[in-house]
């Protein structure tokens, strides 16, 4: 696909039929129906192009990256770091090197609370979150707790599914140490207004972590005027491979942080007394990385690019509004989550039906949903 591929950046639209056949999945049928793919928030399909980048590493240029002179190292290499300046340029991050690679965003949630969080949360000191997270970004913080002696302190949210900012800003206080919460909620489709909520966690000197799974796929990022220090997303949702993620850091917490795993590449020197680290981002990403998802991924943002950021969040906030109004024509059909500013997710319980079985007679049809307990 190119820049010709039919998206009008002037309107913010693309040539859908055009944009579909570059996934070759959808191309397929299942029980006799075209494939309608409507389970892209669990994880999405990949274009041809994204296809064709993991191909073409394993055929032309695989090698181990960082530690080989020879031809294939060296090109492995370039193609592997070449894809954090993607990630770099994505995410609006100031420097290369507070992009750390990782195996996704639940890696990521679990790199910081266990470096940035064990070195600097002790008893008395306070983490607030959300009661609509993620298991991710909410069972390691009850972890880091556990461990150090901190307490857990809860957002709550309406009916609607937005946030009591109201109670965010009676639960900030001098020992609030960390602020962390999704940038979209994965089962209600709610956008959070980060910048707003990370401006007042500064202001009684709190971290910000933001859970980018969902927020990544749908909307341009700039993480510096978004104020927040740590950001992270994976790499399946947003049409790359699995396996492969990215966490985002300022320099200077990162630059502060001990590593969390030992091994190959994370170090400067070994000796049998003692070892010191290699600078970033290396120092967090040890032994062999995930080289072919890595560049798997820098092809899904260049896809992204392509296509336009702008023009995907217009064409989704389109079909939210269209996919709720005809929800709403369906008896005893009951939305969750009808918060004004939300992205393409439509959750719904439908009276007397087992989601499951929602679920298992739309897959008759061809159409894949998500299904059961959130």
């Amino acid at each position: 696909m190119t820049t010709t591929m039919g998206s009008d950046m002037s309107t913010g639209t693309y040539d859908v039929e055009a944009l579909r056949a570059s996934f070759p999945i959808l191309g397929r049928e299942v029980n006799g129906h075209p494939l309608v793919y409507l389970d892209s928030a669990a994880s999405t399909q990949k274009p041809r192009e994204v296809i064709d980048a993991v191909r073409d590493i394993y055929e032309t240029t695989y090698a181990n990256v960082h530690r080989g002179v020879h031809r294939l190292s060296q090109e492995a290499t370039t193609a592997y770091e070449a894809v954090r300046e993607d990630v770099r340029r994505f995410l609006g991050a100031e420097h290369a090197r507070e992009c750390l690679f990782t195996r996704g965003t639940t890696e990521a949630v679990n790199l910081v609370a266990n470096t940035w969080g064990r070195a600097n949360l002790g008893p008395g000191d306070e983490i607030i979150t959300t009661a609509m997270e993620h298991h991710s970004n909410f069972v390691p913080w009850q972890m880091l707790c556990e461990a150090t002696g901190a307490t857990l302190r809860i957002i709550p949210f309406d009916e609607r599914g937005v946030l009591d900012l109201d109670v965010y800003d009676t639960l900030l206080n001098e020992r609030t140490r960390l602020v962390a919460l999704a940038h979209v909620s994965n089962a209600l489709g709610t956008v959070h207004p980060i910048k707003q909520i990370a401006a007042r966690a500064h202001e009684v000197g709190a971290v910000v972590f933001i859970d980018g799974a969902q927020g990544a796929p749908h909307m341009k990022l700039d993480v510096q005027d978004l104020g927040v220090d740590f950001y992270a997303f994976s790499g399946h949702k947003v049409y790359g491979p699995t396996g492969i993620g990215v966490l985002y850091g300022r320099l200077a917490l990162l630059e502060a942080m001990p590593p969390w795993h030992g091994g190959g590449d994370m170090i400067e020197s070994v000796t049998l007394e003692g070892s010191t680290w290699a600078g970033l981002p290396h120092k967090f990403e040890a032994g062999t990385p995930n080289i072919v998802g890595t560049v798997g991924l820098g092809a899904a943002l260049r896809f992204m690019e392509r296509v336009g950021l702008d023009a995907i969040a217009a064409h989704e906030q389109a079909l939210t509004r269209y996919g709720q109004a005809r929800l709403a024509e369906i008896p005893g059909l009951r939305p969750i989550g009808t918060a004004p500013d939300k992205t393409s997710v439509l959750s719904f319980v439908l009276e007397g039906t087992h989601p499951n079985d929602v679920g298992m007679i739309l897959d008759e049809h061809g159409v894949a949903i998500r299904t059961g307990h959130h």
